[in-house]
């Protein structure tokens, strides 16, 4: 079995129990045993402990979201459409296993932890954006990863707590926020116009009378 592939094993065997077991190395192991795994393979698979597990879960999300995205006709969809498509696929991915990340979220929220969550979350958006079909390379490639951070970020937390039917609410939370940031550079560009407008502000300081050197009295 390949390395890629006994990761795969371990996880989609630890997946179901960690909603009572939690995320461990010890369930972990526990979990590939009682599916036929040997749980020494955890620790080999894994050198890097839990950690390295719920890494490795959100990764394998984000690889699932790529091929996911192939399946729909996304240069008939506008920019808006697509970023709500890939949230909504990568949440819907995670719905069996809502327990599961909230329990991922909250170990990546103890002290120590926030640097692997912001890594996590950078590959999301990076792998939506791309997904999409983006491929800026300018300033613009930071700012559209940090806008959807926060837009993914928020939407997550709303979808966990989330009840209603078939998580309508979620979805329409989402659009509302994405509905938000797509205002960010018309109203940029409104600014961007005022300010032409406006008087330079530096003529309206008045001019230092010229010091001019008194002769000589000698």
């Amino acid at each position: 079995m390949q390395p890629s592939d006994l990761k795969r094993a371990i996880l989609d065997a630890m997946l179901p129990d960690v909603p009572f077991d939690g995320w461990s190395v010890k369930s972990a192991a526990a979990a590939a045993k009682r599916a036929g795994l040997d749980p020494a393979d955890v620790a080999r698979a894994f050198p890097g402990g839990t950690r390295e597990i719920i890494e490795f879960w959100s990764a394998s999300a984000d690889e699932d979201l790529l091929e996911a995205l192939k399946t729909h006709d996304l240069a008939a969809m506008r920019i808006r459409d697509r970023i709500a498509l890939a949230v909504k696929l990568r949440l819907e991915a995670a719905t069996p296993h809502k327990e599961a990340l909230r329990r991922a979220i909250s170990i990546l929220a103890f002290p120590g932890q926030t640097g692997l969550g912001a890594r996590m979350l950078y590959r999301t958006v990076d792998t939506i954006w791309f997904g999409i079909g983006d491929r800026s390379d300018d300033f613009s490639f930071y700012t559209k990863r940090g806008l959807l951070a926060a837009v993914y970020s928020s939407t997550l937390l709303y979808w966990l707590e989330d009840r209603s039917e078939d998580s309508i609410d979620s979805w329409a939370f989402l659009d509302r926020r994405i509905a938000s940031i797509m205002q960010i550079p018309k109203l940029k560009s409104r600014v961007k116009t005022a300010a032409g407008r406006l008087p330079n502000p530096l003529r309206l300081i008045p001019k230092r009378p010229r010091f001019v050197r008194p002769a000589s009295s000698v």
